[in-house]
């Protein structure tokens, strides 16, 4: 299991850039693009100084390997009086592996207000079994073939116990997803990191309801979020991954995390590479 805060955490080189080696507990096809997409975003925060991230943009350009340090470089591109526009390049050897467009902002802006969306109606998670608990029940040993997935308990708010003969369905994924480990509840660029992930994360199992084929794979090469509540103490988070289109080797798929509280805190889209692998 991994320890997001220190796995994201980056240490300075002195020249403006940053360094980090990838941790392999975030493995997943290589390194979740999720968790590269964190470092762009920490990176953006130690930049820019500004209370809170609005947005990030993120194009995966390479897979990063786990021996082989990261340089990670912010570059401030507009400074404005209460946001900051921050392009951080992530390189390996010299190998391009990450570029994201991130804007920081201040507190207390004055602007409109509304909220026309509610969170779906779900069970709450405290009345739903652990993965591990559902796998057990069925008397099924769980076939957890990436480190990746040790680092949440996760409970679905469904299940199905014949995984590979399932019952094809629309492209929905509503889980509710805790990190494991100590989390710092005072860094709201560490907590949008998190958030960030998980809105990567969702689409893929969102497509996996909808088709069964072991032989392809999706990872991400784009990840867009919006940031909204960043404020929350909860530990839960609600996972809605969903996929309205895919052809051509595109798939394009739309995420929303919610809070204990009901509250949206980040919503964004990915694109997955869908691609044959045996």
């Amino acid at each position: 299991m991994g320890d997001f805060d220190f796995d994201t955490s980056l240490t300075p080189m002195g020249d403006g850039s940053f360094t980090r080696t990838v941790s392999r507990d975030w493995e997943i096809w290589g390194p979740n693009g999720g968790y590269m997409a964190a470092l762009a975003l920490r990176a953006a925060g130690m930049q820019c100084g500004r209370a809170r991230p609005a947005n990030a943009s993120v194009h995966f350009l390479g897979v990063a390997n786990f021996d082989d340090p990261l340089v990670i470089t912010p570059t401030t591109l507009r400074q404005a009086r209460s946001a900051t526009s921050v392009a951080v390049h992530i390189s390996q050897n010299d190998k391009p592996i990450v570029h994201a467009m991130v804007w920081g902002i201040d507190d207390a802006i004055t602007g409109l207000e509304h909220n026309e969306v509610t969170m779906p109606d779900v069970p709450r998670w405290a009345t739903l079994p652990t993965s591990q608990e559902r796998f057990a029940a069925a008397g099924v040993e769980p076939s957890n073939r990436f480190e990746f997935w040790n680092n949440f308990e996760q409970r679905p708010t469904s299940w199905i116990d014949d995984w590979d003969n399932r019952v094809l369905t629309a492209p929905n994924y509503l889980v509710w997803i805790k990190y494991l480990g100590a989390t710092d509840r005072n860094d709201r660029w560490l907590h949008a990191a998190r958030l960030l992930l998980l809105v990567d994360l969702g689409g893929w199992p969102a497509v996996g309801m909808r088709h069964n084929d072991q032989r392809f794979i999706g990872p991400s090469i784009d990840v867009s979020c919006e940031f909204h509540h960043l404020d929350s103490g909860d530990d839960w988070h609600l996972l809605h991954g969903t996929s309205a289109h895919g052809s051509g080797g595109l798939i394009g798929t739309a995420q929303q995390v919610w809070n204990d509280s009901g509250q949206l805190t980040a919503s964004g889209i990915s694109h997955l590479l869908c691609k044959q692998v045996g």
